[in-house]
Order: structure tokens, then sequence, then C-alpha cells
């Protein structure tokens, strides 16, 4: 079966390696043809070579640099927006952050914060984040720099704790 598809193959490429034909026709047109059509004097034309390329081998990329400006490319890179006391209260777990850079991020750095040391949201170049129903108690919070999906650089992580209301609070009891 291979042997039969490799003559196949070899036959439809023929045609590319056919013979080319000049004549003048009545009309005194120059005309190039695979065919030479009968009883008009033509002329074999040669063609040159086809251009080829030769495939290079490809080049390691250069590794990266490890002086500390590479390792750390923000001088400043922290969360704000989180009480000093560490207490947010949030009654539905909802609150923003923002993300303070110097120097502003590049175009190929993306953010994502990590709530408990976890990925909390997808990487986006947005220095205001909002948290989104939060459960009660204590967490940790930092922010990542990401570049082709690795961590380049992560903030000091914040420890905070979210207040919300309880459904129990007397509080929340109609007089």
């Amino acid at each position: 079966m291979r042997r039969l598809l490799s003559c196949l193959l070899l036959c439809l490429a023929l045609p590319a390696g056919a013979q080319i034909y000049k004549y003048t026709d009545a009309n005194g047109n120059t005309v190039f043809t695979n065919q030479p059509p009968q009883g008009v004097p033509t002329e074999n034309i040669e063609l040159a070579p086809t251009n080829s390329v030769q495939m290079q081998a490809p080049s390691t990329p250069p590794q990266p640099s490890t002086n500390s400006e590479q390792a750390t490319p923000y001088r400043t890179l922290q969360l704000s927006g989180v009480p000093e006391d560490g207490a947010v209260r949030a009654n539905a777990g909802d609150f923003s952050v923002a993300v303070q850079l110097d120097p502003p991020l590049s175009p190929s750095h993306r953010l994502r914060l990590l709530l408990d040391g976890q990925p909390y949201d997808q990487p986006s170049t947005s220095t205001l984040r909002q948290l989104e129903n939060i459960a009660r108690g204590e967490h940790s919070l930092a922010v990542e720099v990401l570049s082709g999906g690795k961590s380049v650089q992560q903030s000091e992580a914040i420890t905070f704790t979210v207040q919300r209301i309880s459904l129990n609070s007397p509080a929340r009891s109609a007089p």
C-alpha cells in the first residue's frame, strides 16, 4: 500500500518538471506553453533551478541572567486596601484590593492573586482586584507576577480576617 501511494505521489510530481515551450502566434504575441502546437516552430526554454534554502539547526535560546534586577523586576510589589488592623468587614464577603507596582507592569507580565497560597483569579493586567464571597475567618493574600505562565515575583502575604454578620445575630432579628 505504501509503495502504491509513493508511486502515485511521484506521478503527480512529474508535470512540475515538464518542458516549457515558447512560440509566436499569428498575432505576433509570445506564448509559453507545456504543449507545443502542431506546425509552429517552437523554442525550448530551460528554466533555472528553483531556489532552495538549507535548514539551519535551531539555536538554543539565551539563558536568563541571574542578576538581581532580572530576579526581581519590581522594586515595589505589594497589596493595599486591607485595613491596618487586618479586619475586613464584608457581610457578603466581597471587597477590593489594589496592587502597587514600581516600575509599572511590563506588557508581557500578568498579575494573579493568591488566596491562602492558592491561585484565586485569572492572570490579568488590572491593578484593582475584586474578591468575592470570601468565607469568614483568617486568610492570607498575596499577588504574584507571571510571565508566560511562570511566576516571576511574589509579594509578601498579608494576613487578614473577614468578618461577616452571622445569620443568628440578634442584630438581624426584627423588633
